[in-house]
């Protein structure tokens, strides 16, 4: 093969069906592109012990990017380096007491691999359990003691748009902050400066892989930037419409096998 691709995938509602599980079709079609020299690689918003499981599945061996780009590391080199790039304490601080007067439902800090919540909420206990991370409840103002990974924050409709005013009004230039998808109200802070894009750059440069040959697959707003980045930026059939506007090409859907469909016709034909 003369020249290999770099292969960036975002896991939910991407690589993953809805079920949370990779397709077979999908999984056969991620081996032979490897086989054939192409690097395949994880670019998520969970944290590395939720996206462990997939990362194994599919045999990589390549580094991976977490926390929407805020943790970039390869789990099986430790020379490869680190590279984490925290929200500053007093910022989340600040943070905190405003949504506090916001009357958000919680939040929830994560310190690479510990858990804070606000308030106690088993049903949010229970989503953040995979990897067995350890929990603390309380006041973050008081709990919390070093630079959080990604803080989230999550409310009703109205006080959603509210908290997501007072950021763009009073943080931009400290965070960045997105919105989940419904059904979901929930912001997603990460420091200024951090995205998808940042962590897959740091990898295709490691392999010498130019951005002519990068090829990365997305659904939602956290993945615009590297969705923009990849010379060939894919949306899935069931992305968001922002992304498909931005994007070079749309595959299927996640449920459709919009990837192994996209890597089939491209790298396999």
């Amino acid at each position: 093969m003369s020249e290999r691709f770099l292969i960036a995938l975002d896991l939910d509602g991407t690589l993953l069906k809805d079920d949370k599980t990779i397709s077979e079709r999908t999984k056969k079609v991620l081996d032979q592109v490897q086989k054939e020299g192409h690097i395949v690689m994880i670019s998520t918003g969970r944290p590395y012990r939720a996206s462990e499981l997939y990362y194994k599945q599919l045999n990589l061996t390549t580094p991976i990017v977490n926390f929407n780009g805020a943790f970039v590391h390869h789990p099986l080199d430790a020379d490869w380096g680190v590279y984490h790039e925290a929200l500053p304490l007093t910022v989340v601080k600040d943070i905190v007491d405003a949504s506090i007067e916001y009357n958000i439902k919680n939040i929830v800090a994560e310190v690479m691999d510990n858990i804070f919540l606000h308030y106690h909420d088993e049903k949010l206990i229970d989503i953040f359990t995979m990897g067995q991370p350890k929990i603390t409840t309380g006041d973050l103002r008081q709990y919390l003691k070093y630079d959080p990974t990604s803080l989230l924050i999550a409310a009703d409709e109205n006080n959603l748009k509210r908290v997501n005013d007072y950021l763009a009004e009073t943080k931009a230039e400290l965070v960045e902050h997105r919105s989940w998808a419904s059904p979901f109200h929930v912001i997603e802070i990460v420091k200024a400066g951090i995205n998808k894009a940042v962590g897959v750059k740091k990898v295709a440069e490691y392999y010498n892989i130019p951005q002519e040959r990068v090829i990365a697959f997305g659904d939602e707003d956290n993945d615009l930037e590297m969705i923009e980045y990849a010379h060939y930026g894919v949306a899935m059939g069931n992305a968001i419409e922002p992304l498909k506007e931005v994007a070079k090409d749309i595959t299927k859907t996640n449920e459709e096998d919009g990837i192994a469909e996209y890597l089939e016709k491209m790298l396999l034909a």
